[in-house]
């Protein structure tokens, strides 16, 4: 394989998450959860006033970093294309089934994996799950399902998205009385506003320059195996967040005990399942989701959209894991999803003639 420049962007791309995504838990993040998505949206959602869970509000900097970079490094090297129109109202809901996939498991894919290589072994189930939901996703396409093209929009729609997050960014700083921070419980365990932000901005750029994505990797890797860059920007990332695991003494193998984790090894399952399913029809985790809203990408904005709205929701209706166990909303919610996701890919299915 003749290692180019993107090969490397994506190498890289790789240390820095997993890298990053320890070192934010070393400097105040929750442990095994430097980074985390869907726990930053539910957080960020609930700063903002759309629940009440007074342990999980905080206006994330990192989340702000990632759409704000990636729209910075979009514009810089003339790659920001505003467009849209695929089946918004379908990927208004995905982003929805999306977090509730990730609160039954209590995480998103790369906290999945920062888990992993922390040493939790309750996230093994996820781990199945999530290879689970991308094959199925893989073969979904592959049998005709397709949301459809989006098309190109005037410039101003594809700000959008960056804009409101750049409100956000000012929220931040001046912090208006409306604006919601806990004073106990994992929102309330962060790192410094500045290197949160500076962490943020730099994963968005290295991620909207790379195409870097946890579940894109895992969808590579089926479809092409080693001849995929992906597979080598994922072993970089688990080599990263292991190395430095190992050297911050945060290494601790085992079942029981473990931070933002729960026993209940189906649902961990069946959560990370839909969560990946989802990921591929949609063309992205939350993660990448959020790195193509800054590219312009308003498919990609509604997903983020459906994600707050997602966010809120489990915890205004108990959706979300705790570490006692999945409550039966979550598991209603759950199956609510994969009965979406296989009515989304029996309505959107392209019939033979």
């Amino acid at each position: 394989m003749v290692r180019d420049r993107h090969f490397w962007m994506v190498v890289a791309a790789g240390l820095l998450l997993g890298g990053l995504g320890v070192l934010l838990a070393v400097w105040g993040n929750p442990e095994n959860s430097g980074i985390c998505v869907s726990c930053f949206i539910e957080n960020s959602a609930g700063a903002l006033g759309f629940h009440d869970n007074s342990r999980m509000q905080y206006l994330r900097p990192e989340l702000i970093g990632f759409v704000l970079g990636s729209a910075a490094s979009a514009i810089l090297f003339r790659e920001f294309r505003s467009r849209g129109g695929s089946a918004p109202l379908l990927r208004l809901v995905a982003g929805i089934f999306m977090m509730v996939g990730c609160a039954v498991f209590i995480g998103c894919p790369i906290k999945l994996f920062l888990r992993l290589t922390a040493g939790d072994l309750t996230s093994l189930a996820g781990v199945a799950g999530l290879l689970a939901g991308v094959w199925a996703g893989v073969r979904s396409l592959a049998s005709g399902v397709e949301p459809g093209p989006p098309e190109q929009k005037g410039r101003g729609e594809g700000l959008l998205v960056p804009a409101g997050f750049i409100v956000m960014l000012a929220f931040l700083f001046v912090q208006p009385g409306f604006l919601l921070f806990s004073e106990r419980g994992s929102a309330a365990q962060h790192a410094p506003l500045l290197i949160s932000l500076a962490a943020g901005l730099s994963l968005g750029v290295a991620a909207q320059r790379s195409r870097f994505c946890i579940t894109g990797s895992i969808r590579d890797i089926m479809l092409m195996g080693r001849r995929s860059y992906m597979l080598w920007g994922f072993m970089a990332f688990f080599v990263a967040a292991a190395g430095f695991n190992l050297a911050s003494g945060r290494f601790n193998p085992g079942y029981y005990g473990q931070p933002g984790a729960h026993l209940d090894a189906l649902w961990s399952f069946l959560g990370m399942g839909l969560t990946g399913w989802i990921s591929v029809l949609i063309g992205g985790c939350p993660f990448r989701q959020l790195i193509k809203a800054g590219e312009g990408d308003g498919d990609a904005g509604l997903v983020v959209v459906g994600m707050f709205i997602g966010g809120a929701l489990v915890q205004s209706w108990g959706i979300a894991a705790t570490a006692a166990g999945v409550p039966l909303s979550g598991k209603v919610a759950v199956l609510a999803g994969f009965a979406f996701v296989l009515a989304g890919c029996l309505l959107f299915r392209e019939r033979s003639a």
